[in-house]
């Protein structure tokens, strides 16, 4: 079980996407890091997902969530959704932006947030500090941002407020807003996996707790 300072643990409940979606995101992530070199490489500790629901938790709870959140893949058919990545989009920070590739959401997607949303709720608390996430940023007002983006994800970023995306990087807003004017090839791509990860630094999914079979 992770170690925290006070028992709060932020998760991120996701969806592992397929080999097409991996490879434009890596191609996208060398673009950015090159144009970035401070920003993250997508490795094992920055898993590129598309996050259904990010919360705080008791640490203590985590197996109670991972069943809860396993009844309900139980129930779906994840791996015979069809996403369409449309858009490159940013969320934006102070004066740098964590990059995305969005995809649109879907009725079953939507179903299946929505879900795993009213699973995980009798566990969820409503805030934490940054001692719930793998590290801080070293910089007070990222750390404000994650932990205020984390609390609000339900209802701010979920159900019609849902954007399905898979984060590939950070960047500068200026070079961001030139990339999302370019032209952009949409393509179709499925999730492949389900896990529960901790949190890091820009929100990105740091440490895996817990990985689930989806069904076929």
């Amino acid at each position: 079980m992770p170690t925290t300072n006070d028992g709060i643990i932020a998760i991120d409940i996701l969806l592992e996407p397929d080999a097409r979606m991996l490879q434009h995101a890596q191609v996208n992530n060398a673009r950015l890091l090159k144009a970035f070199p401070n920003g993250f490489s997508l490795d094992a500790t920055h898993r590129p997902h598309i996050t259904m629901v990010q919360r705080f938790v008791h640490a203590e709870e985590l197996d109670k969530v991972y069943a809860a959140i396993g009844n309900v893949l139980d129930g779906a058919n994840a791996t015979a959704m069809n996403l369409v990545a449309f858009k490159y989009y940013y969320a934006p920070g102070p004066g740098i932006g964590v990059a995305g590739i969005c995809a649109k959401p879907t009725p079953e997607l939507l179903e299946l947030q929505a879900d795993v949303i009213a699973a995980a709720a009798p566990y969820t608390v409503e805030t934490g500090t940054i001692a719930a996430f793998t590290a801080p940023h070293g910089n007070a007002t990222y750390d404000e941002l994650l932990i205020e983006y984390v609390s609000a994800f339900v209802p701010k970023y979920s159900g019609a407020n849902y954007n399905p995306h898979v984060s590939t990087g950070v960047g500068s807003v200026e070079y961001l807003n030139g990339m999302l004017a370019e032209p952009f090839e949409s393509f179709t791509f499925s999730p492949a996996g389900a896990a529960v990860y901790q949190l890091g630094p820009f929100g990105t999914a740091a440490k895996k707790l817990k990985e689930f079979e989806l069904k076929h």
